[in-house]
């Protein structure tokens, strides 16, 4: 049970269920899934009360509230949220490895971390309660979605430090499900496992599931026909809704939008509903802002800003208004599925992510959206920034579906059009390149999609 919850409003929606609901409910956690936009409001300062007051233990934050000249019970309202000051990755860095923890090591059962090829990394610290809290939340998405523990689950993600490989295993494994942790790569492997094990749901980037697709199509393996696959739970790069739509045709199955990042504790945080409209971020384990990433102010729903978030049940290091650098916005607060959790867009990009070229501000999913648009066009695409003569320019490589190089005019037209809905989109003429299928690199892991080659940068 969530430490935080020891009133009577969270009394009345029974956190951290331990059994797993009648297959027939359409929620894992009806009570806390269906509250009222009062009631999350109500439990969210319940818990931003306690939440606040648990971070005293952190050297971090009683030093941080004391240069901001503010104390715990200043914050009597969720409005009240804005007079704490934000915390950054920087922060996550500068304290490493535990300096912001908020309990002793000897409670934390685990901890995970970013690469850190950039200097120190991000270490996440988790007790027992955090984990098991994880596992609700990631078994409360893949319950929305339809899955029940008859289906059989196919994970190939990475495990180890990345959160997603065990964040997926945990809910899996919480909703009761048959789970095969395959792991990254080895496609397959993958497909044989898909096929003998009976598989009905995956969780993968949405790359790799290219990349799977064009391996069982060499393989002779039809998706629709020789697999018993119906979801797809697809998360952790950017991408666009054209991307989205080719994969559930090319795999005949829905894909569902994932987000997660391993300081709010991994894979979890939002979710799409069956109605895909938008990911349900939940609200009695976050609060959600979406800020001017320059001004730091709120934006009105709708606006495109910086996506904030806090913390509500973490017992080992919570997190006051963390700078994700996810750039999103507020689609609503209500949905047809009978949940009134927030509804966010899709990640637009991340505004540390942000090519800057010629004064223009730049977002590669933009490229991937005008790129999907084109049946011609493969999903491999590869951004290359480079300085020529005190200039710099864009290419866009981009693989053919099918090839006909040899149609000169036909392949001069694509290309022409390529670059004019390009023009149109990101305000700059790219170079534009369309190359055979498969000639291209490819990762089996997150994809690369930009590599800066600009002498300004080196």
């Amino acid at each position: 049970m969530c430490i935080f919850a020891k009133d009577n409003i969270t009394n009345i929606i029974n956190m951290a269920q331990k059994h797993i609901p009648d297959s027939s409910c359409q929620y894992f956690n009806e009570k806390e899934e269906t509250l009222t936009r009062e009631q999350i409001e109500a439990l969210q300062l319940e818990r931003l009360q306690a939440t606040v007051k648990h971070c005293m233990n952190s050297p971090f934050y009683k030093a941080r509230f004391e240069e901001a000249g503010i104390k715990p019970e200043d914050i009597k309202t969720l409005d009240d949220i804005r007079k704490i000051p934000f915390t950054t990755k920087k922060d996550l860095r500068d304290t490493y490895p535990f300096g912001m923890a908020s309990t002793s090591l000897k409670d934390c059962i685990r901890l995970h971390s970013s690469s850190g090829t950039t200097g120190n990394p991000t270490v996440i610290l988790h007790t027992q309660n955090d984990i098991d809290e994880w596992a609700n939340q990631v078994a409360r998405n893949l319950w929305m979605v339809g899955l029940r523990p008859d289906d059989v689950f196919q994970n190939s993600s990475g495990y180890g430090m990345f959160t997603g490989g065990l964040g997926f295993q945990y809910g899996a494994e919480r909703v009761g499900m048959l789970t095969i942790p395959a792991a990254a790569g080895n496609s397959l492997r993958q497909i044989k496992f898909m096929t003998d094990f009976g598989t009905t749901a995956l969780h993968a980037v949405p790359s790799y599931v290219t990349r799977l697709k064009e391996v069982m199509d060499q393989a002779g393996v039809d998706p629709k026909t020789d697999t018993k696959l119906r979801v797809l739970a697809i998360g952790a790069e950017p991408h666009s809704e054209e991307q989205r739509r080719r994969i559930e045709e090319m795999m005949g199955v829905k894909a569902y939008n994932s987000f997660g990042m391993s300081e709010m504790c991994g894979p979890g945080v939002g979710f799409e509903c069956p109605e895909q409209n938008g990911l349900h971020f939940w609200e009695d384990y976050y609060i959600v802002e979406i800020v001017d990433p320059e001004t730091l102010e709120p934006v009105a729903d709708g606006e495109i800003g910086e996506l904030v978030l806090t913390t509500l049940c973490r017992e080992a290091m919570p997190l006051l208004r963390y700078r994700t650098r996810d750039l999103t916005r507020v689609l609503g607060r209500s949905c047809p599925c009978g949940r009134n959790h927030v509804r966010i867009d899709r990640m637009k990009g991340r505004s540390d992510d942000m090519i800057v070229l010629r004064g223009v501000n730049i977002f590669p999913i933009q490229i991937e959206k005008i790129l999907m648009q084109f049946p011609e066009l493969a999903n491999n695409y590869l951004i290359t920034l480079t300085t020529d003569e005190d200039n710099d320019n864009m290419t866009v490589e981009v693989e053919l579906e099918e090839l006909f190089t040899d149609d000169f005019q036909r392949l001069l037209k694509l290309t022409s059009d390529v670059k004019r809905a390009l023009k149109d989109e990101i305000l700059l003429t790219p170079h534009v390149k369309l190359v055979p299928k498969g000639s291209l690199p490819v990762s089996e892991g997150k994809a690369v999609r930009v590599v800066d080659k600009r002498t300004v940068y080196q």
